[in-house]
């Protein structure tokens, strides 16, 4: 009897603590988290290193993401997509979470290579080529960079132009160093980049054949890949071989391909030819240009020509005429006489401007040959 009635106290006490403590009973059914589900993930890169990551899941609260860059930890986004631009090639591992809580949550990963074409650097390996014969030409001279080093036809300019020329006449940003100038895989590469060297903040390369070889009319083709990025200027030109007596513009220049970069239209996709002379005293110029109908000029190898006589030079870019001038007339008696070649690859500058935050380096200009064919007679 006794036992009987601790047994009813007891449940009545338990009845009692139920009724004041309502929460109590759902303690169980509180600890439970429901997880997402279903999270799937979707990986697209576009120019410049973009990278762009789409996702869903079913029951998520929110979502981290991480691009696997350096001591980056997944970051609270908003929506189903989330984007990331890379500056350095490499392997990287994208981490997706569909949170419940912060505590918990589920993930997936998947890794995004980037190629220094991703980010719009490294050398193209498509592009026009012209040939080695032309009807009515004998082809004099060329240098097609099949060995480890330039060829003693060239030679290089080095320093900031100081102090007969300071900023090379242009208000021009790079030093130029012998060190900027490599020769492999069968191309010419002048890299600039972005260092502090002879109180300059770019390095890269200028070479000329200046002493060593020059021509006087013909056909030159040059097969080259360009840099792209504001503030970038390389160019393909020519000097008169009495520059040292005249001085410039006196003694002409020819510049067969020049390209001031930058995203605006007109810059990575657009190439010029010009002429420079002493017009009776002045410095003239004229010249024309051409644009890409699709693309830019990071993207292949072109080959730039000029076609060169006693009358006119003519520009073509891939074998496609683009622009004439006529040469006849006595002031311009500079273009009937022999030119060197220089090829360099500029930073800044009257025309390009400066760098900005979007310039990528370091950048690289790839020639695959220059040569020169001399009309027959």
């Amino acid at each position: 009897m006794k036992g009987n009635v601790m047994h009813i106290v007891f449940l009545n006490l338990l009845v009692l603590l139920l009724t004041l403590c309502p929460a109590c009973q759902q303690t169980t059914s509180d600890d439970v988290v429901l997880l997402p589900e279903n999270l799937t993930l979707e990986v697209d890169k576009g120019d410049k290193g973009l990278v762009v990551v789409r996702f869903a899941a079913i029951n998520a609260n929110f979502f981290r993401v991480g691009f696997g860059d350096v001591n980056q930890l997944p970051e609270l986004v908003t929506g189903s997509s989330a984007s990331y631009t890379y500056r350095a090639p490499g392997t990287y591992t994208i981490t997706v979470q569909a949170h419940a809580t912060e505590m918990d949550f589920i993930k997936l990963t998947e890794q995004v290579t980037i190629t220094e074409r991703d980010l719009g650097l490294g050398i193209p390996t498509t592009g026009f080529e012209s040939p080695m014969s032309y009807d009515g030409y004998n082809l004099v001279w060329n240098d097609e960079f099949s060995g480890t080093a330039l060829s003693s036809d060239w030679v290089h300019e080095t320093g900031d132009g100081c102090p007969g020329l300071c900023g090379w006449g242009n208000n021009e940003l790079q030093f130029y160093r012998p060190q900027n100038t490599e020769v492999k895989d069968g191309l010419l590469v002048i890299t600039a980049r972005k260092e502090n060297f002879g109180g300059k903040a770019y390095t890269s390369s200028r070479i000329k054949t200046q002493g060593r070889k020059s021509f006087q009319y013909g056909r030159i083709d040059i097969r080259a890949a360009l840099p792209k990025g504001q503030g970038i200027w390389p160019a393909l030109w020519m000097l008169g071989d009495n520059i040292s007596s005249v001085g410039w513009p006196a003694c002409g220049e020819i510049d067969i391909m020049e390209m001031v970069g930058g995203s605006a239209s007109g810059r990575d996709n657009a190439v010029h030819g010009t002429i420079h002379w002493d017009n009776n005293g002045s410095h003239a110029y004229r010249g024309g240009e051409i644009r890409l109908s699709q693309g830019i000029f990071n993207d292949n190898f072109h080959v730039f020509s000029i076609i060169w006589d006693a009358s006119k030079i003519t520009w073509l870019l891939d074998n496609v005429v683009f622009h004439e001038e006529d040469i006849r007339p006595a002031s311009m008696d500079e273009f009937r006489r022999p030119f060197f070649f220089l090829i360099n690859l500029a930073i800044g500058g009257n025309w390009p401007g400066a760098p900005d935050v979007n310039t990528i380096f370091p950048q690289q200009f790839a020639i695959d040959y220059v040569r020169v064919f001399e009309k027959l007679p």
